[in-house]
Parts: C-alpha cells; sequence; structure tokens
C-alpha cells in the first residue's frame, strides 16, 4: 500500500511539471527515471512511509550513488530533482519537512563544452555540395543549428510557417513551451530558399522538415546525421548536435556579440547558464596566446 502511496506522489508531481511549469518531454522522462531509481532504493531499505525518509536516508542514497560511480554532475542532477520532489511533498502536506534541506549539491568542476572551428565547420557544408545528391535539407538543418544556434529538438518542431523572410527571423518553440524569435541570416535564408524549391509545401503548418517517409523528423535521426559529417571533420569526443549550438555561442562572443544577446538567442533563462560560453572563449584566447606568443 505504501509503495503504492510514493507511486502516486511522483506521477502527481509529474504532473504538476507537465501541466503547471510545462517542462519538456525530455526533462520529464529524466525526472521520471531518477525519482524511480530512489523509489527502488528505498524499497530495497525498507522505507515504507514518508515518515520514515530523513536526512540518513537520503545521505545513504548518495553513498550508494557514489558507489556506482556516478559523477559528480549526474549525483547533483538527482538531488536537485529530490529537492523539487520534497517540496512539493511539503506543499501539498504530505512530508513536514525536506530532508534534502541542509545536504548541499557536491561541488563539482564544470566542463567547458566542446566546440569545433570555424573551418570545420565549412569542411561540412563543402562535403555536403560536393555529394552527388541533393542535401539541401541536411544544409538547412546545419545552418539552424549553428546559423541560429537552435536546440535539436526546436529543430524537430518547426513548422513551415515559422520562417519569416519577410523579417528575417524564425518563431521557435523553446524549453518550457516558451517562444522565442531568432535571427535568420542571409546565408540561412539562401539554404532555405534552395530547399524549399525542392521540397515545396502545401501548408504553412506542415513540419519543415520529414524523413523519407513521410513524418516529422526527430532528434535521433538529427544526430545520427550530425555524428556522420562531424566525424568527418573533427576529433571532438562528443558529435552531438549540442556541439553546433556550443560552437555557434561560442563565436558569437568571440566576434563580440553581447552577452544578453547571445542569452535571447539561445533562449536561456538564466544569464549565468550563457556566462559558461564567456570561459570557453577565454580558454580559446589562453590556448593562443600560448601557441603563438614568443613570451609565453
Amino acid at each position: 500500500m505504501e509503495k503504492s502511496i510514493f507511486n502516486d506522489s511522483i506521477e502527481d508531481y509529474l504532473s504538476e511539471l507537465n501541466g503547471v511549469k510545462r517542462v519538456s518531454q525530455n526533462t520529464l522522462t529524466a525526472y521520471q527515471k531518477d525519482l524511480s531509481q530512489f523509489l527502488f532504493f528505498l524499497n530495497k531499505k525498507g522505507i515504507d512511509s514518508f515518515n520514515k525518509i530523513n536526512e540518513r536516508i537520503i545521505r545513504l542514497f548518495i553513498v550508494e550513488l557514489n558507489d556506482s560511480n556516478l559523477n559528480k554532475t549526474s549525483i547533483s542532477r538527482k538531488l536537485s530533482v529530490l529537492r523539487g520532489y520534497f517540496r512539493f511533498l511539503n506543499q501539498q502536506e504530505i512530508m513536514d519537512s525536506n530532508p534534502l534541506a541542509s545536504i548541499k549539491n557536491p561541488k563539482s568542476n564544470r566542463k567547458l563544452p566542446e566546440i569545433i572551428t570555424l573551418d570545420s565547420y565549412e569542411k561540412i557544408l563543402k562535403l555536403l555540395e560536393e555529394e552527388k545528391k541533393d542535401n539541401s535539407d541536411i544544409q538547412l538543418i546545419f545552418e539552424l543549428l549553428y546559423g541560429c544556434a537552435l536546440r535539436v529538438s526546436e529543430v524537430c518542431n518547426l513548422n513551415r510557417g515559422d520562417i519569416d523572410l519577410s523579417r528575417k527571423s524564425i518563431r521557435v518553440f523553446g524549453k518550457g513551451s516558451k517562444t522565442r524569435i531568432v535571427p535568420f541570416g542571409d546565408k540561412s535564408i539562401t539554404v532555405y530558399k534552395n530547399y524549399v524549391s525542392n521540397y515545396p509545401f502545401a501548408s504553412q503548418f506542415a513540419p519543415l522538415f520529414n524523413t523519407k517517409k513521410g513524418k516529422r523528423i526527430y532528434p535521433r535521426y538529427v544526430a545520427r546525421l550530425v555524428n556522420k559529417y562531424l566525424s568527418k571533420v573533427t576529433d571532438v569526443s562528443k558529435k552531438s548536435p549540442h556541439v553546433l549550438r556550443h560552437t555557434a555561442a561560442t563565436h558569437m562572443l568571440d566576434n563580440g556579440a553581447d552577452l544578453v544577446g547571445v542569452k535571447e538567442i539561445l533562449g536561456h533563462e538564466n544569464l549565468s547558464t550563457t556566462q559558461i560560453y564567456t570561459h570557453v572563449s577565454i580558454e580559446r584566447l589562453k590556448k593562443a596566446y600560448k601557441n603563438a606568443h614568443p613570451k609565453s
């Protein structure tokens, strides 16, 4: 019976995140996985009621996470999920206190995002042009990931009507169901016009991209494409679509873009999230200095 109560409270919490806070499906899936892991831990320890969940139990859970060789970033994420869950239980008067109140997330050095060089990106465009087939759809996908710094989910969710050529902008449906307007540059527009000439559409509500089977493209589909071409031009360890977004943000800052402006383009809620790219730019400057300056 108590196991059912735990499950019900988790479902209620996820429902609130979905209905009230409108988090993305990927976030919901990640939260559900983390909370299920905690529930499995409670069952192993014989915890059968909410009032038995205390600071000691949480610390035992952290020990188990450490023993499984989980990195500090992943542990911090799981604790943040639990902290939100217990806050919800407090609000619902299911628990009187938050057992995570005095427990801090483990400190970790934030890893700088990997990026590619502009030369590497241009090599990808050249490869696409040299292939003896129509690649206008792939070219446009790369332009949106790098040229517009979109998330892969945002690219997949675009409809034809979201592109406004008269205003040179794109309406993007981003995280948390928030909509933002992103500039659409002249080079990207040229690629878009070429794509539309090869793939005409009848409705503004039609997906911007479809698979060969006529279905809307999905993140894993794009990830395979990006991995294929990144593998040909760079040796970065991660060859995901997000590398192109990281690269776009860093290149904008390298070329003097305003941090707040970059934040708006990326659709970040907090400026601190965008600031990580300033560290990437600084590290690039240090590397250039070390490699080129005679007094380094």
